[in-house]
């Protein structure tokens, strides 16, 4: 039975008719004048793909880019800009070199792209023929396979590479990358070895108290080809061309070759990210770092004490890494290396938080971890310039970095807003722990590590100032924790003061015992970051005072530590009240107050600051047992003293009056 229609154009269906099959044919057709051939209704259809396999399919899905540097006129007496092929070309040969081993003397036959999206007999038409000279030594089977190069890969291609090969990446519910670093979740400084050869024999602080362990040049030669023949075996590598130092007359290029897409997304986020116009003339990186971390040193090579080995080398500028995965070892071995080159270029390297007023006044701030250095240089009322790294040149300050590396450990949005904000799409995750099925990061299970860590760019924070660059600072504000309660909430400082301070780098840490019994313990890190200097911390200090003095900075001291008391006892300066002398500081209302001077310690203390109650301003009005006060007076003074007593043979200027009005700077009694 048919079923008419309404004769406004309505579908009307004839009665079925048999088929060729015995099937039952359906039409439709419109009633009246429809459109179309024989009034035939269409649907939105389009023509079909025009591809004849999934992968052809998926060809088109993705769009090619623009060469990664636009095709520009050619000026006149200017030579003409590479093509797209001739710049891939001179890519895979700078890499292909940056690969290559002694034994083999030329670097592995490369193409770029993913191994899985390759036939099986890669074309390398692009690349010179006399690029691949046989080898003098004998052939291997490694000569004739290929090393695909996965090179400057974008956020989302990483998240890709990583959820499909690494068993241990996942997507959050924030959007960022969890990762797991391995066995290893924080660095290792006693198996960082740096190469004592003509290049840093006379620069580099060697001995005592010394960061620097040193190995000689055949050892690291074995460990680089080690890591080389590593990287070479796998199928496919990362490779990221980045800078370091957001100054464009002193920035570094760095490569890092890698063998996890974790690795490559950490680096794309904390170095700084090169544009496609930069990426033209990149050329020969001026450091290279090799991580082989998945592959174990020889533990029979000299100077080996365990399986993980981070190995520097000034002079040939390569960083080797074997035995760990931790990517933080990549942060901080570049941020060793800048301690390096830097003070070379008369340029003061800093591990140091940095900020901006409205009004362009910049503030250092530099403290060991748990002094509040995050929570003071983040300040929505001012601009970020960088959280950990700078370099202080005659232009001014500016942000080693590209990135953030963040602290996860008991993160909350209410604590520290703008890091929970930050960990979204793009960010990676280190060593967290997630519940399985929704995938939301529970940031208080410490099941893998205490040291759980974000790592994203720093764009990612809404007042970050990009480019992170400054005029030279106003303040520099040197804090410590101090858990013996008997430093005062705020100094102003000498220049000699500064010094001292500086190079002892400060703070108080509170440890458990058995019994549930807590007692401070004093730290001293020079230069608040005695891990990574590569100099004698008197040599930084030393600069340090030179730029203070000539761009007339000055120096404070801001315990955010104990008062009243020490640990136990007393309680911990309350955060408002820090932040209110910061805001003096930065305002300059605190350079107009009357002062005293400290027993003990000499230090300039504030008689009155607004906001904070003036009793506290001196700590021993604070306490009531004044002579438990002075006992730990003295007791943290004597730590002091011996702390610096490694420094007083260091030779500063010609006539050494400098180390002597340092050390008058500190603690007398």
């Amino acid at each position: 039975m048919a079923e008419s229609g309404n004769g406004n154009g309505d579908l009307t269906f004839p009665t079925p008719a048999k088929g060729r099959h015995g099937l039952t044919k359906i039409h439709t057709h419109r009633k009246g004048n429809g459109s179309g051939a024989g009034g035939v209704c269409h649907d939105d259809s389009v023509p079909p793909v025009k591809a004849q396999t999934i992968d052809e399919l998926h060809s088109l899905q993705q769009k090619r880019s623009a060469p990664n540097t636009p095709i520009k006129p050619v000026q006149t007496g200017a030579s003409p800009l590479k093509t797209d092929e001739e710049r891939q070309k001179q890519q895979l040969q700078s890499i292909s070199a940056t690969l290559a081993s002694y034994v083999r003397e030329t670097g592995p036959k490369l193409v770029k792209g993913d191994p899985t999206r390759q036939p099986e007999t890669p074309r390398i038409s692009h690349v010179p023929q006399h690029f691949h000279v046989t080898p003098t030594i004998s052939i291997s089977d490694s000569s004739l396979k290929f090393t695909h190069v996965l090179y400057n890969l974008s956020p989302a291609e990483l998240y890709e590479q990583a959820i499909k090969y690494e068993k241990s990446s996942f997507i959050t519910s924030s959007g960022a990358l969890a990762t797991l670093s391995g066995a290893k979740t924080g660095r290792s400084p006693k198996d960082k070895r740096v190469v004592r050869d003509e290049t840093s024999e006379n620069d580099l602080w060697w001995g005592k108290g010394s960061p620097n362990i040193e190995m000689d040049e055949h050892t690291f030669m074995v460990n680089r080809e080690r890591a080389v023949d590593y990287l070479n075996s796998l199928d496919k590598v990362f490779v990221n061309d980045q800078f370091l130092n957001w100054d464009p007359e002193n920035r570094i290029k760095v490569r890092i070759v890698s063998a996890r897409a974790y690795h490559s997304l950490f680096m794309h986020n904390m170095c700084i990210r090169p544009t496609f116009e930069e990426m033209e003339d990149f050329g020969t990186p001026d450091f290279t770092i090799y991580n082989a971390g998945q592959f174990p040193c020889n533990r029979y090579t000299h100077y080996m004490t365990s399986s993980t080995s981070i190995d520097i080398n000034l002079g040939r500028r390569e960083m080797v890494i074997l035995g760990t995965q931790y990517a933080g070892e990549m942060k901080k071995g570049l941020f060793s290396v800048m301690h390096y080159l830097m003070p070379k270029r008369q340029i003061l390297s800093l591990h140091s938080g940095c900020n901006m007023g409205k009004d362009g006044d910049v503030a250092l701030f530099f403290g060991l971890s748990g002094t509040g250095k995050t929570t003071l240089s983040t300040d929505h009322n001012r601009y970020l310039i960088g959280d950990d790294e700078h370099c202080w040149s005659d232009n001014g300050v500016s942000n080693i970095e590209g990135g953030c590396y963040a602290k996860c450990v008991d993160l909350s949005g209410e604590k520290e807003p703008d890091i929970w904000n930050a960990i979204k799409f793009g960010t990676v995750l280190e060593n967290v722990v997630f519940e399985e099925h929704i995938r939301e990061v529970d940031y208080s299970d410490k099941s893998v590590t205490e040291n759980t860590r974000a790592a994203y760019p720093i764009e990612f924070i809404p007042n970050a100032k990009i480019p992170c660059v400054g005029p030279h600072p106003k303040n520099v504000i040197l804090l410590a924790c101090d858990a013996f309660g008997v430093l005062p909430p705020v100094s102003k400082l000498t220049l000699a003061q500064t010094m001292y301070h500086f190079i002892s780098g400060y703070t108080a840490l509170v440890a458990g015992t058995e019994d549930g019994i807590k007692e401070p313990q004093a730290t001293f890190s020079a230069c608040f970051g005695a891990a990574f200097i590569m100099m004698h911390p008197t040599k930084y200090a030393a600069m340090l005072a030179t730029k203070m003095k000539q761009h007339g900075a000055t120096g404070w001291l801001v315990n955010t530590g104990w008062s009243a008391g020490r640990y136990g006892s007393g309680s911990r300066i309350k955060l408002a009240y820090t932040r209110k002398i910061i805001d003096a500081i930065h305002s300059g209302s605190l350079l107009e107050a009357n002062y005293k001077k400290t027993e003990v310690f000499g230090l300039e203390i504030p008689t009155e600051v607004e906001g904070v109650p003036s009793e506290i301003l001196d700590p021993i009005n604070t306490w009531v047992d004044k002579k438990a006060y002075n006992e730990t007076l003295l007791k943290l003074a004597g730590l002091f003293k011996n702390n610096f007593s490694v420094f007083t043979d260091h030779k500063i200027g010609k006539d050494e009056k400098l180390t002597e009005e340092i050390l008058a700077a500190g603690p007398n009694f």
